[in-house]
């Protein structure tokens, strides 16, 4: 049986800096960032706040998209975010209950 996946974008604040990521359980990954359990781009700038996701069946396409949208520009991403969550709020709570 394959895992689901999910892309997803933090940000530090709203216009800030973004990352894009992968993951088989967004929960799971989203507190890390959050805890700064793992060094790397998001703990090194402060990258807290869930500001977008996707949810997939399967991992494959979850990673295909992750490559597609950190191809994209800048401006995209943004777009991508303002469309589905125009004040940034953070989405964690939702995905928590």
């Amino acid at each position: 049986m394959q895992k689901g996946g999910a892309t997803y974008i933090l940000a530090r604040k709203p216009g800030g800096t973004i990352y894009v990521g992968v993951t088989n359980d967004l929960v799971r990954r989203v507190c890390e960032h959050r805890t700064g359990a793992v060094s790397g781009f998001t703990k090194t700038y402060g990258i807290k706040t869930l500001v977008w996701f996707e949810l997939y069946d399967d991992i494959e396409t979850a990673i295909a998209r992750e490559k597609q949208i950190k191809a994209w520009r800048r401006a995209w991403k943004i777009g991508l975010i303002r469309e589905a969550n125009p004040d940034w709020d953070d989405l964690y709570p939702m995905i928590c209950r």
